[in-house]
């Protein structure tokens, strides 16, 4: 007989529960963190930045909820989970946020040089929101991964001009690596839940790597901070 809290956390999701709540747990750490010095500051590159993360949380959590019922009921992706609701609806809340973290992120960078009105936030929303409808209402994966894939391409594009500006290079050099794996990585847990089996061989690189880089992260945010 099957202990109740195997029904919970199958075996085969202890790995994920484990990635999951780290990533949350560091994306809230680097938000209420640098709270204190967006209030003290009131610099518009910190307000995003904490956006990002506070997506990025809200992202993660949705994530691993898909990912556990995956799981749980046995489904070989998000094919099959059309005519469930509630997993819907996990569905575009996880590909909303992530692609809103993405935004706020790449915006923590470049606001001095966009316009840094509403209209931009705006904008960001409904690019959000376009892509989350298309993700939960066409199922096919080669749409879902274009658009992710062009996201990818304009966040790096932008992060290298923005790195060809920045006056520090040695210092702007490391920021922009870091940003970089941090939108690869995200694309690759974005591709790891439309093609739960593509990845799998490298499942655990890409959650130790994941990992990695949220602690390096939250690591240079609680020293500026002095946490």
């Amino acid at each position: 007989m099957r202990h109740p809290l195997e029904f919970l956390f199958p075996p085969e999701i202890g790995a994920e529960l484990i990635y999951s709540f780290v990533i949350i747990v560091s994306s809230l750490m680097i938000y209420y963190a640098t709270k204190e010095m967006y209030e003290l500051s009131s610099y518009k590159g910190i307000k995003y930045f904490r956006q990002a993360f506070l997506f990025f949380a809200i992202a993660y959590f949705f994530r691993y909820f898909i990912q556990f019922f995956l799981v749980f009921f046995s489904l070989q992706g998000i094919i099959d989970i059309s005519p469930r609701f509630i997993l819907s609806i996990s569905l575009f809340i996880f590909l909303y946020s992530s692609s809103m973290a993405v935004f706020y992120l790449l915006y923590s960078v470049m606001w001095k040089k966009w316009d840094h009105s509403k209209m931009k936030i705006y904008l960001f929303n409904l690019l959000a929101l376009a892509i989350a409808l298309i993700g939960m209402l066409f199922r096919g994966i080669e749409v879902s991964l274009i658009l992710n894939i062009v996201l990818l391409l304009f966040a790096t594009f932008m992060l290298f001009r923005a790195y060809k500006d920045t006056k520090n290079k040695q210092k702007g050099k490391s920021l922009f690596i870091i940003y970089i794996l941090l939108f690869v990585f995200w694309v690759l847990n974005v591709i790891d839940i439309l093609i739960p089996k593509f990845l799998q061989i490298y499942q655990l690189i890409i959650y130790l790597a994941s990992i990695f880089l949220f602690m390096i992260i939250l690591y240079r945010v609680l020293k500026k901070t002095g946490n």
